[in-house]
């Protein structure tokens, strides 16, 4: 969560009862040894500096002692004073000059021991992994399985629309929009069970980038994360972060509809839920909220970056996923001021935001990076946010992503002019030295970015010490690495209270995260937080009740309580995790000596020549670049047509097949190397080769006779053999016969089809045909004759579940139509078995007489389609028992 979804947090505290069954705590969190640590690793090589809480106002004696408790190294404190941020006095320890790798060390220091630690690089490269792992964990629509998880953490599928869950296949839209999406998949946003577009933008864009920008990828390769797609040939982290952006693209409005082309801003349950909360058991009617220009240019963004990176590992995924971004983008442009409501928080979080000037530069950024085009080119460099401008406010966030541009502009090579690059890495060198300039008068340093700590500050920290870390890429200059690396350490313990922020790591670590699954604080069969989630960390504001009783009054970095109920302060969220694995990957590869800085671009690569020329294909070699510093790391391939210059290939050999060509096309292309401190050569000179004509296209064979099942009154199911075609089946057409006249009743990509809408006790006799890219159709097939059973008259459904409270308790109650005749009203009646009343009901007219509840439809709610649901809730008291009631009718009938 974040905290421009204070509001709804709140609202969701005040209708659950926090944390159901955890009643809050009044004592102040216990901030341990006055010896403050990293409590996991200390990198060999690097600073090491520790946090000593005295109020001595002259150096104090330390001593390091290692496993074995030989001390290995002593000194004197350096007496910083009162910190701000803690109010504590403190004095700093450094042992940087102590060096011996190993495990169990302790620091000593005014009669005080710390937390054991290591000094060790190998903890720092598991938290790459771990981090990573988070997201397998928040996935939607799929089981998480035991052999990857253990057995305390893996879960059915949430969300599949298997009861009591209503599902991610089918969502219609909270304000109406005349058609439902099949958004399934993608990651729980945070504590909650809500998918949000703006959120996950920036995490799957985080995790796309640190693949495209290190230095190790073999380290990020497939089989190192443990997740289902561990052996399918494609890295690891590109399938996970594939999980987010194939919910992206389904949240986009589909072509033929108003506002075809821009994105759903997320989809969450229609009421808030309790906690604990299982995703399988999650009873809530899910909704879309309206479109948002914020989110479709997150959705442009994204899917520009995929486009990118998946363009030879997944060829049509690309090419998908860029339409989706160019459609994305130009509706955005047409439609630049659909902000998101801040009241839209029933049930989820509202994530608006009133600007969208860096999502527009962003989305530009990515799009001109993957495609060269230069209206793109012309919206960045038209930008007032343009060469870095965004830093002059601050980092990035959800809310502001303009650094999110700037880090693709300034890594991954493109024709803006060389001084306008070196501008925009001088930005982050210039914001980095802020960053470090602030630390400096710290006694627990921490990027924070200001004296105020905002909801979600781990997260902002491990965003800015990504910043850091680009800075020290950028420049070379160990400082900035030391700046990233101390933000490590007050992620793992380094901080006034002796946290480690980081579940899984460290002596002190976080448990008890504010989450409806990891939920063990409230129920003990249930787990606690997995190694290597984040929480958000130390928050001035103290927006929930259990942070409100424990800590008033508490400085900035003390705002901190590991309680299950304490939501402002200690829930997850993919974006803060998204932050930690972006951080977590840098430091993992500048583990080592600092290697000098590699200021030559490779020698340019030989001309490329063209064979196996076909229609659509061909291939290029070329004689490969050199480099003695930092070596040749690949090649981009460049098709150059006017003054427009495009790569379509990023090959790591001197050699590129490329695919998806015109037949009987001329093409020009050049060749650039890129080296290992990420610098590109000039372009080869050119080679140009006109592809070959297309063969004869001969139309497809027909399809095979089709088979009818799931027959009722008004629908079936139809499956047929597939058709074959030398060029691709583009989709097949269902016809009708009757008598001598065809009608198409619908199409479809694929041999399978479900038919809707047809009359009861009817004779259909229906065939079907294929066509193929080139528009050429094939016979028909043979025909099947099937008649659909005549109708039945009604019957309803009712799914009753709550949660308790005290002498509260909120009530969930879902209507189903089961006949097949719509309802144009209904009245929902059951009787209460013991002393229960409703004390306040929405989605319906409530009245009760005695034991008795009688609903009514409101005027927007009544018209009810056969297998249709209609969700209504309550919140009611009770004493003695909440038992349910047993039976339920709706006008007269009895449910099942």
């Amino acid at each position: 969560m974040s905290s421009r979804r204070t509001v709804a947090i709140v609202a969701a505290g005040a209708l659950l009862g926090l944390a159901v069954g955890v009643p809050p705590a009044t004592a102040a969190p216990d901030p341990g040894s006055p010896v403050k640590v990293n409590q996991v690793a200390y990198v060999p090589g690097l600073p090491k500096q520790a946090t000593v809480v005295s109020p001595a106002g002259a150096p104090i004696g330390w001593t390091l002692r290692n496993g074995a408790g030989a001390t290995v190294a002593s000194g004197q404190t350096a007496v910083k004073g009162a910190d701000a941020l803690s109010g504590d006095n403190v004095h700093v320890v450094d042992f940087s000059a102590y060096d011996t790798p190993g495990s169990g060390y302790v620091l000593s220091a005014g009669g005080s021991d710390s937390y054991p630690f290591d000094i060790s690089a190998a903890p720092v490269k598991q938290l790459r992994y771990d981090s990573l792992a988070f997201f397998y964990h928040q996935r939607s629509g799929i089981a998480i399985e035991s052999q990857y998880v253990g057995s305390r953490y893996a879960r059915p599928a949430g969300h599949v629309g298997v009861a009591p869950n209503q599902g991610d296949t089918s969502v219609p839209c909270r304000t109406s929009c005349g058609y439902s999406l099949d958004v399934r998949g993608g990651w729980y946003d945070a504590g909650d069970q809500g998918k949000y577009v703006v959120n996950g933008g920036i995490a799957a864009w985080q995790l796309l980038n640190l693949y495209e920008r290190s230095t190790d990828r073999a380290a990020l390769g497939d089989g190192t994360l443990a997740i289902p797609e561990r052996a399918n040939g494609v890295p690891d982290v590109l399938d996970e972060a594939r999980w987010e952006v194939e919910f992206l693209l389904r949240m986009q409005v589909p072509d033929g509809r108003t506002d075809a082309g821009m994105v759903h801003h997320k989809i969450h349950d229609e009421n808030w839920t309790g906690l604990p909360m299982r995703p399988e058991a999650d009873p809530q009617r899910r909704l879309l909220s309206p479109v948002s220009t914020a989110a479709t240019l997150n959705v442009a963004a994204v899917a520009a970056q995929a486009a990118r990176i998946w363009r030879t590992i997944d060829p049509a995924f690309s090419a998908r996923a860029l339409t989706a971004a160019q459609k994305a983008y130009a509706a955005a442009k047409a439609n630049p001021s659909r902000l998101a409501s801040g009241s839209d928080s029933t049930g989820g979080g509202a994530y608006d935001d009133a600007v969208v000037t860096d999502e527009f530069y962003w989305a530009a950024a990515e799009l001109y990076t993957t495609t060269g085009t230069a209206s793109y080119r012309a919206d960045v460099t038209g930008s007032a946010l343009y060469k870095g401008a965004g830093f002059n406010q601050r980092g990035y966030d959800w809310g502001w992503v303009a650094g999110l541009g700037d880090t693709t502009l300034a890594l991954v090579p493109n024709d803006l002019p060389a001084a306008d690059v070196a501008a925009t890495r001088a930005k982050f060198a210039s914001f980095a030295d802020g960053l470090l300039s602030q630390m400096a008068g710290q006694g627990y340093p921490a990027p924070n970015g200001g004296t105020t700590y905002n909801w979600g500050s781990d997260g902002q920290i491990a965003n800015n010490a990504a910043v850091l870390g680009l800075a020290h890429d950028f420049t070379g200059l160990a400082k900035y690495r030391t700046g990233a690396f101390q933000a490590l350490d007050y992620l793992l313990g380094r901080n006034p209270l002796n946290q480690s922020y980081i579940a899984g790591y460290g002596e002190k670590a976080v448990r008890n995260v504010h989450h409806r699954f990891w939920a063990n604080q409230s129920d003990a069969s249930l787990p606690t937080a997995p190694p290597g989630s984040l929480s958000g960390g130390p928050n001035s504001g103290l927006q929930d009740p259990v942070a409100q009783a424990q800590l008033a009054g508490c400085k900035a970095q003390k705002c901190f309580v590991d309680d299950i109920g304490a939501y402002s302060v200690n829930e997850v969220a993919v974006n803060w995790n998204s932050a930690l694995a972006s951080l977590a990957s840098w430091a993992a590869e500048h583990t080592g000596t600092v290697p000098p800085q590699d200021t030559t671009a490779p020698s340019v690569p030989g001309t490329p020549a063209a064979s196996d020329v076909a229609a659509t294909t061909l291939r290029l070699t070329w004689a490969a670049s050199t480099d003695a510093e930092s070596g040749v790391t690949g090649y981009e391939v460049r098709r150059v047509s006017g003054g427009t210059s495009t790569v379509v290939a990023t090959p790591t050999t001197a050699s590129a097949a490329l695919s998806g060509l015109t037949a009987a096309t001329a093409y020009t292309f050049t060749v650039a190397a890129r080296n290992g401190a990420g610098l590109t050569s000039a372009a080869s000179a050119p080679v140009t080769v006109t592809t070959a004509a297309p063969p004869a296209d001969n139309p497809p064979s027909a399809p095979g006779t089709p088979v009818a099942s799931a027959v009722t009154a008004t629908g079936l199911t139809l499956t047929w053999p597939a058709a074959t075609d030398d060029r691709g089946v583009a989709g097949y057409e269902v016809v009708r016969q009757q008598g001598d006249a065809l009608s198409i009743v619908a199409s479809s990509t694929g041999p399978s089809i479900t038919l809707t809408g047809l009359t009861p006790a009817t004779d259909y006799v229906l065939m079907v045909r294929a066509k193929d890219t080139a528009g050429q159709f094939s016979g028909f097939s043979a025909a099947a004759t099937v008649r659909t059973p005549p109708a039945t008259s009604g019957g309803c459904r009712v799914a009753y579940s709550t949660n308790s409270w005290g002498t509260g308790f909120s009530g969930s109650v879902t209507v189903t139509n089961g006949g097949t005749t719509a309802w144009t009203s209904w009245t929902l009646v059951f009787t209460f078995p013991g002393d229960q009343r409703v004390t306040q009901g929405w989605s319906g007219r409530w009245s009760q007489t005695g034991s008795t509840v009688t609903v009514t439809n409101e005027t927007w709610n009544g018209a009810v389609p056969a297998g249709g649901t209609v969700s209504l809730g309550f919140n009611g008291s009770y004493t003695g028992t909440n038992a349910n009631p047993a039976v339920f009718t709706v006008n007269g009938t009895t449910c099942t």
